[in-house]
């Protein structure tokens, strides 16, 4: 099974040292397949940080307002299962705009700003040939979320990365690790891979 090592750092948070995840597996969709991959890094007392870069130069970006359905524009994902229960999904835009909830599957999720009065913050930015997104996904948030925030190393955590557009020119739907549906479904937990602290 595929797995991904997260690099436990320090505050700012070096990408630099975090593996890269290619997100390349393009299972549905048509020939558009861009060039994206995503980092991960824990920084004790603080959070995690996700880094999604993918090539495009002109990205749909319709939509500015958090809870916005993103997954239409051109849009990097993070879902993941911090502890046993549901999983966090985090999906973003070129402007920064989120679309986060927090549920065991697709249905009868709820929103993060129901649960903890906030959305995990996103800072969105261009260069030229690509975009990214870093969000930071706080300790705050998910003892708000599990009622527990302790990691460690060598704890496990479960999730994917993805790519999309669903109202694009060309729709695509990329990931990190394979989803065996036959229909695009990122809302499947059952494919999350496992994660696991490393120190360096």
């Amino acid at each position: 099974m595929k797995n991904y090592e997260i690099v436990m750092t320090g505050s700012p948070v070096d990408f630099r040292k975090a593996r890269i995840a290619p997100i390349n597996n393009y299972v549905w969709g048509g020939e558009y397949r861009p060039e994206a991959y995503a980092r991960l890094a824990f920084v004790p007392g603080d959070g995690f940080y996700a880094r999604l870069t993918v090539k495009e130069t002109q990205p749909r970006a319709v939509y500015h307002n958090d809870m916005d359905p993103v997954y239409k524009d051109s849009c990097l994902e993070f879902f993941a299962a911090y502890k046993p229960g549901g999983y966090i999904n985090c999906e973003m835009n070129a402007n920064g705009a989120i679309l986060s909830a927090y549920g065991a599957k697709r249905d009868g999720r709820v929103p993060l700003g129901k649960i903890c009065g906030k959305f995990p913050e996103v800072t969105a930015k261009r260069y030229g040939d690509r975009w990214s997104v870093t969000v930071r996904i706080g300790l705050d948030i998910i003892k708000a979320v599990y009622g527990d925030d302790g990691f460690a190393e060598g704890d496990v955590i479960y999730g994917n990365f993805y790519k999309c557009g669903d109202d694009t020119d060309a729709p695509h739907y990329g990931s990190f690790a394979p989803v065996g549906t036959e229909r695009p479904d990122f809302h499947r937990p059952e494919f999350f891979v496992p994660m696991i602290l490393t120190k360096i």
